[in-house]
């Protein structure tokens, strides 16, 4: 398994700073959110794509990929009725699909619940149906680079839209694209799934609409910092061969980021060498 760091957890450092830090206390990637390099990241030019690539590089770190994806610029959505603002918004997915390539990663994560929304005051299938557009969309152009695009399944107290695996499944089978799949968070299905995450694993992963994981405790913190297990997690993506990468990505950084990310990364290590050995 790849280790990677959800970058804006060291976000107070420059990018060649985060990568020198991750790559110090023992995490193999980092796993980029937009936001944290330009107001518009899918903008960004060549010469800074293969600048950050280069900091990377250097610091011995790989770029696996990007999540939190729809925060700049502001205003973006996959289900408004508004045209131009779904044109607009599949024109930053996109972008991001080229980014993440050019970067030299390998999968994207759409979380970004505020931006998935579907109204209250509109028909509900509706907005699925114009959600799924643009999710086909962005997974041709995923396709085509070479990455793989997941949707988050998320609690129901963050977005009305995908809330759990059974129901990312459903999206991927209709999309029926490759690059377009669903992944697991263990924050969001520590609250909204019914199955125990292990259970989980071993239901899913055979199936193969699990292409990312997410290593977070459902208190917002880093594993390690909270009450839930993380062995049995990390022992279920064993038994299921599972080589891809897990992405530490705490919430509340306690006592602060860089504290916050070197405890989840001797945590992890501690279990993975316990259940190899």
């Amino acid at each position: 398994m790849i280790i990677s760091l959800c970058n804006e957890v060291l976000r107070d450092m420059d990018f060649a700073e985060q990568c020198s830090y991750a790559s110090a206390v023992g995490y193999d990637g980092m796993e980029i959110a937009p936001f944290t390099l330009d107001a518009e990241p899918h903008l960004i030019p060549a010469s800074k794509r293969a600048e950050l690539r280069r900091f990377a590089a250097d610091a011995g770190i790989k770029i696996t990929g990007l999540h939190w994806l729809l925060i700049t610029p502001p205003g973006l959505s996959v289900t408004t009725t508004d045209n131009s603002v779904r044109r607009r918004t599949l024109d930053v997915m996109r972008g991001l699909v080229e980014l993440c390539a050019d970067l030299g990663g390998n999968v994207l994560i759409h979380g970004s619940p505020k931006q998935r929304l579907l109204s209250d005051d509109e028909d509900r299938e509706e907005g699925i149906k114009r959600a799924e557009e643009v999710f086909s969309e962005v997974g041709l152009a995923a396709e085509a680079v070479g990455v793989t695009y997941c949707i988050e399944p998320l609690s129901t107290a963050e977005t009305n839209f995908i809330n759990n695996i059974s129901e990312a499944a459903d999206l991927v089978s209709r999309i029926d694209i490759p690059a377009f799949r669903t992944m697991l968070d263990t924050k969001a299905a520590a609250s909204s799934e019914t199955d125990s995450i292990p259970d989980l694993i071993r239901k899913w992963f055979p199936r193969g609409v699990i292409r990312h994981v997410h290593v977070n405790d459902r208190n917002l913190r880093a594993p390690g910092q909270g009450d839930d297990l993380f062995t049995p997690v990390f022992r279920g993506l064993k038994e299921q061969g599972y080589d891809g990468v897990v992405s530490v990505e705490p919430f509340d950084y306690v006592p602060d980021g860089k504290s916050a990310a070197s405890r989840a990364i001797g945590y992890i290590q501690g279990i993975l060498e316990a259940i190899e050995g």
